[in-house]
């Protein structure tokens, strides 16, 4: 199965996951090369400029 994946940095790609309820992840970068999954989350359910909400646990 190949997945691809795209890194969501800006509000309007935030709303946007929110408004189609893609399943997002939370990852954490190690380096330039490296992230690890912090979380394989869920769903965006609020976000602000300070965090996002996803499955219940917010995130900054």
């Amino acid at each position: 199965m190949n997945h691809t994946y795209k890194v969501l940095k800006s509000d309007v790609e935030l709303f946007a996951a929110s408004l189609n309820q893609v399943r997002v992840y939370v990852v954490q970068p190690l380096s330039e090369e490296l992230a690890t999954v912090v979380d394989y989350g869920g769903a965006i359910e609020r976000f602000s400029p300070e965090s996002v909400k996803i499955s219940g646990k917010y995130y900054m």
